[in-house]
């Protein structure tokens, strides 16, 4: 599976002792989303964010790591270069990041639906 990730697993050694596998398959950028610090970083709405793609099969260790059992985090699909490229989001209130989601209902619920209007992965330079 390949990831959109812009935080601690952009740095191969976190990578490797996360997933084992890790490949990454260079540069990207995430178009309507931008990068918001709290405890973890996170995203919200709007800009862009600038990241690496990570090739794994090894997604059940990712999901752990980043607290997906527990909402910490979803995980989500956007549409990509090749097809679709998940990234993880994080629960803004949980993380103490300034960040709103818009919407009601659930965190995870909020992010799918907004994430379905236009966000995309693009390859960086």
């Amino acid at each position: 599976m390949r990831l959109f990730v812009y935080g601690s697993l952009t740095d191969p050694a976190t990578a490797e002792r996360v997933v084992g596998d890790a490949s990454f398959a260079g540069s990207a950028v995430c178009r309507g989303l931008h990068r918001v610090e709290g405890i973890y970083p996170t995203l919200a709405p709007g800009g862009s964010v600038e990241g690496r793609l990570l090739d794994t099969g090894r997604v059940a260790a990712v999901d752990a790591y980043e607290g997906v059992e527990n909402g910490l985090y979803v995980r989500v699909g956007l549409p990509g270069p090749e097809g679709t490229i998940y990234t993880y989001v994080g629960d803004p209130d949980r993380l103490g990041a300034n960040a709103e989601w818009p919407g009601e209902g659930p965190f995870p619920e909020r992010v799918r639906a907004s994430v379905a209007s236009g966000v995309r992965v693009e390859r960086g330079e």
